[in-house]
């Protein structure tokens, strides 16, 4: 077991839906506290760590060269629409996949009577003869899923109304060869990887200001990505994210191996001349990793950043993840330990002058 393990598991036992992550945030507040200098919160909900450079004493605020880490802290999950009787009509809050929703347990945050209470429940799928006609053997769709939490109607009535959450309840499970699964790993992995390397630039001098950022709603607006951005105005930004794993029926050239470490994106939202640096970061390092191909819109933080003001350069790192978005998704430990560490080797070795080598060169 890692050293972050523990702190995983802890992200991955609360809910924190896109739009609405306080009960992540408080977490990694927690964890975050002591390895930065300043913690903040944005108007949004987004965490900001700074961990000032070493020359924090000699530069004035506003002229220290910084950098913005983005993991976002928001999960997928579902949002009541309509109640029926003793059930609940459910709807997606993020992207999913209604395949893998039937017989899944889940947390419906109910805001009745004694609001704030958690009812557990599970996701039912009706028999096909109460499905609407023509529906065949094909995947029942989300309008005709619902949720049984095992109340009579009068009591359902009582406690839920329609645009509470629910999220799923699955409990993280250690798997053999040092992976874990659960629910959002999207992208609590992240977080993790990012608190890996505050801990070790805490033992390392380091010019840069560094940006810890927890940002909110990535999966559905990218708002603290794009606020965030524009409020702290780093000179460099870096998302981590996760990336898709090699898994059943899943194309090699499309996926990345568990265990064979992160990877660095290419591609219109990532600077030519920070995939050549993170490269030759990993290659003097000797951490595996995969070239990842963003053509487009690389579905990250890291769009958002991009754009944000003036426009930063930025870069993506991806931790390779099995079934994302589901209640079980999977990672490898080895993957977020490589991914942190580095990321703070690479922050390390940033000095002074680092932006104006910074050229749009293929």
């Amino acid at each position: 077991m890692s050293e972050f393990t523990p702190f995983l598991r802890s992200m991955m036992s609360v809910s924190g839906l896109s739009g609405h992550e306080a009960p992540i945030a408080k977490i990694v507040e927690e964890k975050w506290r002591p390895l930065v200098d300043e913690l903040t919160v944005s108007r949004l909900g987004s965490l900001h760590g700074l961990k000032k450079g070493s020359l924090a004493t000699s530069l004035p605020a506003g002229k220290r060269p910084s950098i913005m880490i983005a993991t976002h802290m928001d999960a997928i999950g579902l949002m009541v629409t309509q109640i029926v009787g003793e059930f609940l009509h459910i709807t997606q809050v993020g992207g999913i996949d209604p395949r893998i929703l039937p017989g899944t347990p889940v947390m419906v945050h109910a805001s009745g009577a004694g609001g704030g209470e958690a009812i557990f429940g599970v996701v039912a799928q009706p028999p096909l003869r109460a499905l609407p006609p023509g529906s065949g053997d094909a995947p029942v769709p989300l309008k005709d899923l619902l949720v049984d939490i095992g109340l009579t109607a009068r009591e359902v009535a009582a406690r839920v109304n329609v645009g509470d959450l629910v999220s799923f309840a699955t409990e993280p499970v250690d798997l053999f060869g040092d992976v874990i699964s659960g629910h959002t790993l999207d992208n609590r992995a992240s977080i993790a990887a990012l608190t890996v390397a505050l801990e070790q630039l805490k033992s390392c001098m380091h010019v840069w200001d560094v940006w810890a950022v927890a940002t909110i709603q990535e999966e559905t607006v990218l708002g603290g990505a794009y606020t965030s951005a524009f409020q702290l105005r780093p000179d460099l930004a870096v998302a981590i994210d996760v990336t898709f794993a090699k898994g059943p029926g899943a194309s090699d050239w499309k996926t990345f191996p568990l265990g064979k470490g992160p990877t660095i994106a290419v591609g219109p939202n990532m600077h030519p001349y920070l995939f050549k640096k993170f490269k030759e970061t990993a290659d003097r390092l000797e951490i595996p990793y995969g070239i990842e191909t963003n053509p487009t819109h690389s579905g990250t933080d890291t769009y958002a950043m991009q754009v944000s003001a003036e426009g930063i350069p930025t870069m993506v790192l991806g931790i390779p993840l099995r079934y994302m978005h589901t209640p079980v998704e999977a990672v490898a430990l080895k993957d977020i330990s490589r991914t942190g560490r580095l990321l703070a080797e690479f922050i390390a070795a940033l000095d002074v002058d680092f932006i104006e080598k910074i050229t749009w060169d293929d």
